[in-house]
């Protein structure tokens, strides 16, 4: 294990890009058919948990603001997200997401710190110093990087990267291709 993440016990995952394929540009995933697991993403979120990590994810969901889906659509996704998991044995401890558009009025849009700070508070334990964000675009990144936060930048498909991924390479403090190779590499 990199001596670096030796201390990491929360690892915050984006959804989209990361667990799931990402969309094309100016689409949305709102319902499970929709939604692909990235390969080996099963085997990396139930090794991170066998090793006594707590994952949490944490995305960016602003269809909702858009008027694409619900809440509730976004809540059945994550249920049934779960219920796949499950059958690999595994799960997520955690689910935050933001449902606002760009510019919105809210603090929990990434890279805002509104997210990061509801799990902090609700895993009593959980501090900017022992956890580690993973994610594909610029906004984990940075959202990381303004809590003093730990992070993984996964490249991805280079169809689907949204604008900012050379400076996210730049500010990440690894960079990976899938969330697989991050935890195989840099935490186990």
């Amino acid at each position: 294990m990199t001596p670096y993440f030796k201390d990491v016990r929360y690892v915050f995952l984006d959804r989209d890009g990361v667990i799931g394929r990402k969309p094309p540009e100016g689409e949305y995933i709102s319902q499970w058919k929709s939604f692909h697991i990235v390969p080996g993403a099963e085997t990396a979120i139930s090794s991170l948990r066998r090793s006594g990590r707590r994952v949490i994810v944490v995305t960016n969901q602003r269809g909702v603001a858009l008027g694409r889906y619900s809440c509730e659509e976004v809540e059945e996704l994550h249920s049934r997200l779960q219920h796949h998991l499950a059958d690999h044995g595994t799960r997520i401890d955690a689910f935050y997401y933001c449902p606002h558009d760009n510019g919105g009025n809210c603090d929990c849009r990434k890279p805002k710190p509104g997210l990061f700070q509801r799990a902090f508070r609700d895993f009593h334990d959980a501090t900017p110093e022992n956890s580690l964000m993973i994610g594909d675009s610029i906004s984990d990144i940075e959202g990381a990087c303004n809590l003093g936060m730990a992070s993984i930048f996964i490249r991805g498909d280079d169809k689907t990267q949204k604008p900012g991924s050379e400076r996210a390479v730049l500010l990440a403090d690894r960079v990976c291709d899938s969330l697989l190779q991050a935890v195989d590499q840099y935490l186990l």
